[in-house]
């Protein structure tokens, strides 16, 4: 047993998530950012990398939520990278950071899993044992390749935004090193909403 796992994200009209210097660029439009304010209510945990920690240093809260009312956030950081002063482990919301045995590093306030290895299947079976029903996972793309490759992914939303980043070296929504079956992963279409001067698109996959 696991939890449902939504992952969305936002990219530009020519697919990059970010800049070549990894740093955030505002894809999505405000009607998009409402969407993903009330999406995240709906979710026991937020998910992300701590690639997405050292860019961007995301609250991953929701603007008038208390701590209790808060989804959890969940940081994968194997070698504990994550800053002792980093907004994911301020007082906002619990947190969880999930890190390999040989991190001993300790983060006031936040609750941590050490694990031998990340393994995603055993980690989300974890957490659906802590009561974790349901995790949007937010980002960045490696932490998102890694969901696909592991076939966890439940429902995939993307928003594209009407502009271009460009750069060989920008990061995908799907990142890191090539990995796909020879047929990649197909995804079942599901519908498509235009929300400003973008369109969100949302699928399932279809795993073979």
């Amino acid at each position: 047993m696991r939890p449902f796992i939504h992952v969305n994200c936002a990219m530009s009209a020519d697919g990059k998530i970010a800049g070549s210097d990894r740093k955030q660029v505002r894809i999505s439009s405000a009607e998009d950012k409402e969407r993903v304010k009330r999406l995240r209510r709906q979710y026991d945990a937020i998910l992300v990398g701590v690639g997405t920690v050292l860019a961007d240093d995301p609250h991953l809260t929701v603007k008038g939520c208390d701590f209790d009312e808060n989804p959890i956030r969940i940081v994968i950081d194997p070698h504990g990278r994550t800053p002792l002063d980093a907004a994911v482990v301020d007082d906002r919301a619990k947190t969880v950071i999930i890190t390999l045995e040989s991190c001993d590093k300790v983060w006031p306030g936040v609750s941590i899993i050490r694990c031998d290895e990340i393994v995603l299947v055993d980690i989300m079976e974890h957490l659906a044992q802590c009561g974790i029903e349901s995790v949007l996972v937010e980002g960045g793309g490696e932490t998102i390749a890694s969901f696909f490759k592991e076939k966890l992914v439940d429902r995939y939303t993307v928003f594209v935004g009407s502009m271009l980043i460009g750069g060989r070296t920008s990061p995908t929504p799907v990142d890191g090193d090539g990995w796909v079956a020879d047929d990649g992963i197909q995804l079942e279409f599901k519908g498509s909403e235009v929300l400003g001067d973008g369109v969100l698109l949302t699928y399932s996959p279809r795993y073979q």
